[in-house]
């Protein structure tokens, strides 16, 4: 797997253009697709702040399975639903969209037009 893009000058400086950053692309792994094909992946971690690591996710169409990591993340384009294993109600996302998933939350995602988001993690215990 390729290394995720890591913007050092975000470390030491205080802007991103989130909407065109340029990301490092993958196929997504073949247990986590739903279905025929291997959708892209996109990611570039922007730095660190307070212990918290923010970057940028995008995927293109596709349904797709995961187990969550704790995260927000806000949504800066594209169109796609989140159903949870729990009794988590699904979620509709697009343009504007800010969300909370809790580490080890089984999601299906239904992505209908490439999702872009930025991210923020909480430290792995």
């Amino acid at each position: 797997m390729t290394a995720v893009r890591t913007d050092e000058s975000w470390r030491s400086g205080p802007h991103t253009e989130a909407r065109t950053a340029d990301l490092t692309y993958h196929r997504l792994p073949g247990d986590q697709v739903v279905g025929e094909g291997a959708p892209m992946v996109g990611e570039r971690v922007l730095g660190d702040f307070a212990g918290v690591t923010v970057g940028v996710w995008e995927i293109e169409p596709s349904v797709s399975c995961d187990v969550e990591i704790d995260e927000v993340f806000v949504v800066l384009s594209g169109d796609a639903t989140v159903q949870f294993e729990d009794d988590t109600p699904d979620l509709d996302l697009g343009p504007g969209s800010v969300v909370r998933v809790r580490a080890g939350q089984k999601t299906r995602w239904i992505v209908r037009d490439t999702l872009r988001k930025v991210f923020l993690t909480a430290p792995t215990p």
